[in-house]
């Protein structure tokens, strides 16, 4: 199954950590999703962390300078 990919890059700031929670909400357990960002996405590990802890995966793919790339999982807590 091919990695589902979210490039947030063109939604407004604003909405952009509702598409990625509602993404996330989507996945079947064990299942991720790769974000795309045009920065570093710490403020939302740090979201997860505090609605979502033990239920979610966070690893980065690629640390910018321009493009940042965070797979995110969906785990059983």
């Amino acid at each position: 199954m091919a990695t589902q990919v979210l490039d947030v890059r063109p939604l407004p700031p604003a909405r952009r950590h509702a598409a990625i929670f509602e993404r996330w909400r989507r996945l079947p357990v064990d299942a991720a999703f790769e974000l795309i960002s045009d920065h570093d996405p710490l403020p939302l590990y740090y979201q997860f962390q505090a609605e979502q802890a033990g239920k979610f995966t966070w690893s980065y793919v690629d640390r910018g300078p321009d493009t940042w790339r965070v797979r995110i999982g969906r785990q059983k807590a």
